[in-house]
């Protein structure tokens, strides 16, 4: 590889994620409830095990165990410079700051279109979403089908309406679900499904698709923003201070007239801890409610999904007694 020798790359594999964080990103790093486990301030549902060092980022559906793979995957450093980094720690190693390595993200652009949305038509609709919501979204450029892969694309736009975030979702219904964003992503601008009509309500989601999905249980009434936060940070320890969330800040700033915000997470552990830490950091300055789904463990996407089950088992019933 230019640059760097096997050697070198050798050496650089040789230290683990958990040592280089306990190392130089102490203050990111706080334990989980999860004996043994630790967590990371900065990024959504990353996992961490301190002794086999195997973390896993389950908004990214990425994982690995060495510092190289976390200095490419999770910080977003290249490859070479990430192996230079760490080749240095013999015999003295200078950590490069988050806030720098940030700075060097990637130049955003999204993925090819495809010449029609049929796979994710297919894959939405399977998923419980209505074909007036997923109108809705394609139809404002929320929600696209890329190439070559076929993925389905979910937006975010900033304040003048440019494309600055994509999170990528495979369309296929075998093996493990593809989950990734683009390149140069900005987490501060999530997918957000606006209303028809001024409104002074947001409500939260951990994915794009639930946001959705809670439009086609409300009949598809485009009544308020409905944000994707693009995964979540879910504190176990209640004491955890944690900050909100930059696509919900960033959300904030740019709309003033909010008022109102109703935090539709996960029904699970993760959810509510990050709703409850989430309705701490901002109960004292808006209207803050809990809306969890009502499906034990599950989200708004599951929860559509059963409900659509459910009415077309009833059809079918319906249709073999009129016979």
């Amino acid at each position: 590889m230019p640059g760097v020798s096997k050697e070198q790359i050798a050496a650089a594999k040789k230290m683990t994620a958990i040592e280089f964080l306990r190392r130089y990103r102490s203050a990111d790093l706080v334990k989980s409830s999860a004996r043994g486990e630790f967590e990371l301030r900065s990024h959504d549902s990353f996992k961490i095990n301190g002794e086999s060092s195997v973390w896993h980022w389950k908004s990214r559906g990425i994982g690995g165990k060495s510092a190289l793979d976390y200095l490419v995957h999770v910080e977003q450093c290249g490859f070479v410079e990430a192996v230079r980094m760490l080749c240095d720690e013999v015999p003295g190693y200078i950590p490069v700051a988050h806030e720098a390595v940030e700075q060097k993200r990637p130049e955003f652009s999204l993925p090819p279109a495809a010449r029609n949305n049929a796979r994710v038509v297919a894959y939405l609709c399977g998923r419980g979403i209505s074909p007036v919501v997923l109108s809705y979204c394609v139809d404002r450029g929320l929600v696209y089908e890329s190439l070559p892969y076929h993925n389905c694309v979910f937006i975010g736009k900033d304040e003048n309406g440019t494309a600055r975030y994509a999170a990528l979702r495979g369309t296929y219904s075998h093996g493990r679900p593809f989950k990734a964003e683009t390149p140069g992503s900005d987490k501060r601008y999530g997918f957000c499904i606006p209303p028809l009509h001024p409104t002074t309500t947001v409500a939260v989601f951990e994915a794009a698709i639930d946001a959705m999905a809670e439009m086609t249980l409300s009949d598809n009434t485009a009544d308020k923003y409905r944000l994707s936060l693009g995964g979540i940070y879910a504190p176990k320890e209640q004491n955890v201070e944690i900050k909100t969330p930059v696509a919900l800040v960033e959300f904030l700033r740019q709309h003033p007239d909010v008022d109102t915000i109703q935090l539709c997470m996960d029904n699970d552990e993760p959810g509510s801890h990050a709703a409850l830490a989430i309705a701490r950091n901002l109960g004292s300055k808006y209207k803050v409610s809990l809306c969890l789904p009502q499906i034990e463990g599950g989200d708004y996407a599951d929860l559509a999904k059963q409900i659509k089950q459910a009415r077309c088992a009833c059809t079918r019933h319906r249709t073999e007694l009129a016979r």
